[in-house]
């Protein structure tokens, strides 16, 4: 019985096929329209702004450090502290409450991002968008909950369409027992928590089945593109690719692939994965839908 059949014979049915999204993370409120000759919007906004500890939510649990280093890069991302910006690490700990130390080790990590730098006698100062490094998955994140929302998510559906088909073709010819195995299992997974109504589960099971994908493809150049895609499904909304939500289409495209790279049938996997990514109207310019045959 092949994994789709198995899938469908095991997963209850929703009385609700329109499963709800999971929520989005308490956001820093970014401006639609960010100046970039005003002066850094320390004040006013959200009054939770007034204490990094108390931003909890998009923290991924690393403490003031991590949470200041959000709220600073988001600040950076939204244009709010725009290109060539000063920041005075004296004013941002009196700002957000945090130690000297906090705040330096904090705008090192910025600066490895690109998106800040720091220079003898001139201090540190926010980088031009050409500097930042685009792949990094915190710049993902927030370019994704930002002013260019639109464009960071048909640039990250432009760039799936470039990696994860080769991906599917390449792993179709290692065919590793504990790799398959691994990679049904996820999509028995995402065949339950569609029946019970989990986007959360299906959302966890469906990012390992397409980073485990990638690993597997035998190319370590795309292995380190791994994170990008899982932060591509992280961040993803939108009509961008069949992976938004859980339905019964997206579940039968995943059983499609994982029953082509049992077979070893790269070409099978390829054709699957470019079903499943569902051609955004801004990507059709680009990667033509694939043909039915």
């Amino acid at each position: 019985m092949s994994t789709l059949a198995h899938t469908m014979m095991t997963a209850a049915r929703s009385a609700d096929s329109g499963l709800a999204t999971p929520g989005e993370l308490d956001r820093y409120p970014y401006a639609e329209t960010p100046g970039t000759d005003r002066a850094p919007v320390w004040d006013g906004g959200d009054p939770e702004l007034g204490r990094v500890g108390r931003r909890t939510a998009g923290s991924r649990g690393r403490g003031l450090h991590g949470q200041l280093v959000q709220q600073l890069g988001q600040m950076i991302v939204s244009g709010d502290l725009g290109a060539d910006r000063p920041l005075v690490p004296e004013e941002i700990g009196q700002r957000f409450e945090v130690s000297r130390t906090v705040v330096r080790e904090s705008l090192r990590v910025l600066e490895a991002k690109g998106l800040v730098s720091a220079r003898p006698n001139v201090g540190t100062r926010v980088r031009p968008v050409s500097d930042w490094n685009l792949l990094d998955p915190d710049i993902i994140e927030w370019r994704a909950y930002g002013p260019q929302r639109d464009d960071q998510r048909r640039e990250l559906s432009e760039l799936r369409w470039t990696i994860e088909p080769l991906a599917a073709r390449l792993a179709a010819g290692h065919g590793r027992e504990d790799v398959q195995q691994r990679l049904t299992d996820m999509v028995e997974i995402m065949g339950h928590a569609l029946g019970q109504g989990d986007a959360l589960t299906f959302a966890r099971a469906d990012n390992e089945f397409h980073s485990l994908l990638i690993q597997v493809a035998g190319n370590r150049m795309l292995e380190h593109l791994s994170g990008i895609v899982s932060a591509a499904l992280q961040v993803s909304g939108g009509p961008v690719t069949g992976c938004e939500r859980p339905t019964e289409a997206s579940l039968a495209h995943h059983a499609r692939i994982a029953d082509a790279l049992a077979g070893g049938d790269g070409a099978a996997a390829e054709a699957a994965m470019r079903q499943l990514l569902t051609v955004h109207p801004e990507v059709e310019r680009v990667v033509p839908a694939p043909r039915e045959h």
